[in-house]
């Protein structure tokens, strides 16, 4: 049986400057993965690329076996792939309930997620309904960002850089959220700098140095080995 996601020997350009050199990883339905690395190694660049954002020139991305390299990003939104990027694009004219409702429009997929259930999710989020979006503090718009995209129903949510920015208290506030959202078994692929972020969250992780995958493994591996953690993450 093949994995939920799977992408090989993935080489990506900006322009003639090559930013990923022969990425590879896979994740399993339920699975959290995590890209770490420091900032410009390529892990948004790897998300977008599967996300079709910036196609990949060569290698290929999978969802559920088939070959989706090629399709346009909405494919990949209607296909059941959810993407929050890392500089959060919230519909700043609108209040927070009009955001989950453009949402909740695009989405051609069915499923638990709606406007009560991520209120449910984020409670702040149901104090702030009327609120315009462009008023609200950073984390809050990494919540109504997060929100947004589960209103699609996705069956892999991909986060690129979500406690990039915050206050320490909104972090630990964001990772028992995304903890939440882990039991419930949505599958995630996470890239973070945050290195304790990361490692309180997934069950295995990728290194990236210079648009390449320089170590795989579990998470509880790096947590229990300083040295290593040290070694390829140069903290």
């Amino acid at each position: 049986m093949s994995a939920l996601l799977e992408v090989g020997d993935l080489y990506t350009y900006y322009g003639r400057s090559c930013a990923l050199f022969g990425v590879s990883l896979h994740i399993e339905r339920g699975e959290c993965v995590c890209l770490l690395g420091r900032n410009g190694v390529g892990k948004s660049t790897t998300m977008r690329s599967i996300m079709g954002l910036t196609p990949p020139a060569r290698g290929h991305v999978r969802w559920k076996g088939e070959d989706i390299s090629a399709w346009p990003p909405h494919r990949h939104a209607r296909a059941g792939i959810g993407f929050v990027p890392e500089d959060r694009r919230v519909f700043a004219e609108l209040a927070v309930w009009e955001n989950l409702e453009v949402a909740r429009q695009a989405a051609r997929r069915s499923g638990a997620w709606n406007a009560e259930a991520v209120y449910e999710l984020f409670p702040k989020l149901r104090e702030l309904r009327n609120r315009q979006s462009g008023f609200l503090s950073g984390g809050e718009q990494q919540m109504l960002t997060v929100a947004r995209t589960l209103m699609g129903n996705p069956e892999l949510l991909l986060l690129d850089e979500p406690s990039e920015g915050l206050a320490p208290l909104i972090v630990e506030h964001l990772l028992e959220r995304i903890g939440a959202l882990k039991r419930q078994g949505l599958t995630i692929l996470l890239a973070e700098q945050g290195v304790e972020f990361s490692l309180a969250l997934a069950d295995r992780v990728y290194v990236l140095e210079k648009g390449a995958v320089i170590h795989s493994g579990t998470a509880a591996e790096l947590r229990d080995d300083i040295a290593l953690r040290e070694r390829l993450l140069a903290l």
